[in-house]
């Protein structure tokens, strides 16, 4: 196994460096590749196809709830995007602007979609006549451009995809429980899909998304105690309506203002996989989303019939709707092992001519690196069970990590304290208070991540001022 141990130690322990320890993932699992734009990552085949069973699960998601997918414009005007103030303002730092069009400067400067709610919503404004059009449920995939100062594959880049959801509702009753919905319904995917549990609640105003009434969002934890904002959910009311002039007559013939949602999740969430299931060897991906769930491959396949009853122990596999692949290459099964490894495949099946002569061959689990032998008629019936067993094991796996590194304070040296030690989620009282918020965030370094649906009475005092609070709230670094 010298070829396992060469090409595992090229991945920095996660204890050393947990930064490098990413960035070697990323790109020893062929997951990216650099692009001449600083900031601007290739999404190599693998990550990709990670990508793709993240869109079509999500997709399949959001149309069983009467979701609609739309195609929207990469540019967006200038004039467009001044017309609501809070939102452009909130985005200003990071809109990249095209001045020319050819060789010719244009009259008006065009930004390149940071979001796209102004373009949504001059189009709900001309084609929204009255309540009979209502609700519109709409979605896109795409990518946008934010102009980001410090960048990481997945994390934070200046150009990455995501889908956005824009709707537009009669009511503000409608709105909210749109909102509501689709933050269940990222959460339900992260956690039954990706394998992560996520933390529900709303954001303060001071993190709000720029516009938005209401902000909610789903918060995991990553390996290392941080958190990452894993999916947001924004309820705007009417105010972009009132800006865009948003009206709609309704049932008793009364011009209204239309009530409007966005909500959306990106390739952010392939980050989220990796530093929550990764381990020093490579990713660890959840059998549910994985590109490849299972890996076929032969050992000794020089000797006669090896490669021919793995071909066809592939194509058994395939046949009961496990994602699967060979590997026929020269290359010795020590370093095939690695290699998947590295690529964080749940399962490798393991065949020689030893195996074939008693009828059964050797499943290898990635997560616990668990082997067991199984007979090959029994293969379709052991697979998914194994599958369930990872796929559940790697989500008992983060919300223990969840828990040992979440804590109780009830005042700021409390806090402090907390933070000299530990890295985590740190649950505390809040009375409300912007300035209280700010303090915590200076002398912690920990903004505020949300405050819960989940509510627990820690105490009766914000543990900042002193003044009664009633309202716990959830600190925590994030990326």
């Amino acid at each position: 196994m010298a070829e396992q141990k060469k090409l595992v130690s090229e991945i920095t322990s996660m204890d050393v460096d947990f930064a490098q320890w990413y960035t070697d993932i990323v790109k020893k699992a062929e997951m990216i590749d650099y692009s001449s734009v600083k900031g601007c990552v290739i999404m190599r085949p693998y990550a990709q196809a990670l990508w793709e069973n993240i869109q079509h699960t999500l997709d399949g998601m959001f149309k069983a709830t009467g979701h609609e997918n739309v195609a929207m414009p990469i540019f967006i005007p200038e004039s467009l995007l001044q017309k609501e103030k809070d939102h452009v303002e909130g985005f200003a730092p990071e809109v990249a602007w095209v001045t020319h069009g050819g060789t010719e400067k244009l009259e008006e400067r065009l930004c390149v979609r940071p979001t796209s709610e102004t373009l949504f919503c001059e189009h709900y404004a001309k084609t929204v006549r009255s309540w009979r059009d209502l609700p519109k449920l709409y979605n896109q995939w795409c990518s946008v451009v934010r102009w980001e100062k410090t960048t990481r594959p997945f994390l934070r880049s200046r150009e990455f995809w995501w889908q956005e959801g824009h709707t537009v509702h009669a009511t503000a009753e409608e709105a909210m429980e749109e909102t509501l919905r689709m933050l269940n319904i990222y959460a339900t995917f992260c956690e039954e899909y990706l394998a992560i549990p996520v933390l529900k609640g709303e954001k303060t105003e001071k993190e709000r998304f720029a516009g938005a009434e209401k902000t909610y969002t789903i918060e995991a934890m990553m390996h290392d105690g941080k958190a990452l904002q894993s999916g947001t959910s924004h309820y705007f009311g009417n105010g972009f309506a009132k800006a865009f002039d948003m009206q709609y007559t309704d049932k008793n013939n009364t011009l209204q203002y239309m009530e409007q949602t966005s909500w959306g999740v990106s390739t952010r969430l392939i980050g989220a996989i990796i530093m929550t299931h990764g381990d020093n060897e490579g990713l660890v991906l959840p059998p549910r989303i994985a590109p490849t769930q299972l890996v076929v491959i032969p050992v000794a396949s020089h000797k006669p019939g090896v490669t021919e009853k793995a071909q066809e122990l592939l194509e058994q596999i395939k046949a009961s709707g496990i994602r699967a692949k060979i590997d026929l290459s020269e290359n010795s099964p020590g370093w095939k092992f690695a290699e998947y490894e590295m690529k964080g495949v749940p399962l490798r099946l393991e065949v020689g001519p030893r195996d074939i002569e008693a009828g059964q061959c050797v499943l290898v689990r990635r997560d616990s690196r668990e082997k067991t032998v199984v007979k090959f008629e029994e293969l379709n019936t052991v697979i998914p069970r194994l599958s369930e067993e990872i796929q559940q094991a790697l989500f008992d796996k983060a919300l223990k990590n969840r828990e040992e590194h979440t804590y109780t304070a009830k005042s700021l040296d409390e806090m402090k304290e907390i933070m000299k030690e530990h890295v985590g989620f740190v649950k505390s009282m809040w009375c409300g208070d912007l300035a209280c918020e700010e303090k915590v965030k200076e002398e912690t370094g920990m903004p505020s991540r949300c405050m819960p649906f989940e509510q627990e009475t820690i105490s009766d005092v914000c543990p900042v001022c002193g003044k009664p609070a009633h309202k716990m709230i959830v600190w925590g670094i994030a990326y």
